[in-house]
C-alpha cells in the first residue's frame, strides 16, 4: 500500500506532462515547475542574470546592435517578493507580472524606483488602481480597453505607455489582436487625437509558437517586426519597441529586432537545475 501511494502521484504527474505536451504547452509547463520546485538562492539569481545579460550582449551584438538597445525585463510571476527583491539587488530593475493583483502586492514591497510591466490581461475594472503603478502595458488587446485607458488615464499627470498584445500566427489558443483587427485598433487611435494625452502606443508584444524549430521562430518574429514597421509608415506613427522573446527564444527575438525580452524561468532556476 505503501509504495501504491508513493508511486501514484508519480504516474499522476508523468501522465499530466503528457497531456500538456500533446496541447502544446510542455514549454509552460517545465518552466513554471523549474521556477517551483527549488528556489533559486540570492547568489544564483544574481548569477542568472548575469549569464542572460551576456546572452543578451552576445545576441545583440550579432545583429549588428547595441546591448542597451534591448531591455531585460524580469517576469516574476512564478516567484515571492523575495526572489524578485534578489532580481532588483543584482540589477534587474524592469519587473513584469502577468496578474494586477500580484503587481499590486510586489509593488508594495520592493523600493518605489521598480519599473512594473503588466504583460497579462488587464480587466477593464482593474485599470484605475493599476496606471498610477504602471510603467509599460504589453497587452493592450481591444478597443474597449483603449477606451477604458483612456479614460481612467485622466488625472494621472502621464500618459500611459502601452504595446498592441498581437496573435501574430493567428493561433486560436493565443490572446492578442489579430492582425487586421490591430490594424483597425490603430486606425482609430489615429483618428482619434485628443486620446494622444492620455495614451502612448509604443510597439507591439508577441510571442512564437510553442515548441517550434529555430527557423520557424526566425519567421514568425520576422513576420511580426515587419507588421510594426508597416503600421509604423502606414500611420505615420513613432512604434520603436517590440517586445518578443521569452527564456527559451529571447536570442533568436534579439536577432529579429526585439527592444525588450521577458524572462522569467532562466533567471530564477536553482542550481543544477
Amino acid at each position: 500500500m505503501t509504495d501504491h501511494m508513493t508511486d501514484s502521484p508519480i504516474r499522476t504527474l508523468i501522465v499530466l506532462k503528457q497531456l500538456l505536451n500533446a496541447i502544446g504547452l510542455r514549454k509552460h509547463f517545465n518552466s513554471k515547475s523549474k521556477m517551483t520546485a527549488k528556489s533559486a538562492s540570492g547568489p544564483q539569481i544574481r548569477k542568472n542574470f548575469e549569464e542572460v545579460r551576456d546572452c543578451v550582449q552576445s545576441a545583440a551584438v550579432r545583429s549588428g546592435r547595441l546591448a542597451s538597445s534591448v531591455r531585460i525585463v524580469g517576469v516574476t510571476k512564478y516567484v515571492g517578493s523575495q526572489e524578485a527583491r534578489d532580481l532588483v539587488e543584482a540589477g534587474c530593475w524592469e519587473l513584469a507580472e502577468s496578474r494586477p493583483q500580484a503587481l499590486w502586492e510586489k509593488s508594495a514591497q520592493l523600493p518605489s524606483d521598480v519599473r512594473w510591466h503588466l504583460i497579462g490581461h488587464l480587466q477593464r475594472n482593474k485599470v484605475k488602481r493599476t496606471l498610477p503603478i504602471l510603467a509599460m502595458l504589453h497587452s493592450l488587446d481591444s478597443e474597449r480597453l483603449m477606451e477604458q485607458l483612456v479614460l481612467d488615464a485622466k488625472g494621472l499627470g502621464r500618459p500611459v505607455e502601452a504595446l498592441l498584445e498581437i496573435n501574430a500566427t493567428e493561433d486560436g489558443t493565443k490572446t492578442g489582436l489579430m492582425p487586421p483587427d490591430a490594424a483597425k485598433l490603430l486606425a482609430r487611435y489615429i483618428d482619434s487625437p485628443e486620446v494622444h494625452s492620455q495614451l502612448r502606443i509604443r510597439g507591439v508584444m508577441g510571442m512564437s509558437t510553442m515548441n517550434a524549430s529555430a527557423d520557424q521562430i526566425h519567421r514568425e518574429f520576422e513576420s511580426l517586426r515587419r507588421m510594426r514597421d508597416d503600421w509604423s509608415e502606414r500611420f505615420s506613427l513613432d512604434l520603436p519597441e517590440l517586445s518578443m522573446g521569452m527564456s527559451d527564444d529571447f536570442e533568436i527575438a534579439i536577432e529579429e529586432g526585439s527592444t525588450m525580452v521577458r524572462i522569467g524561468s532562466r533567471l530564477f532556476e536553482a542550481a543544477g537545475v
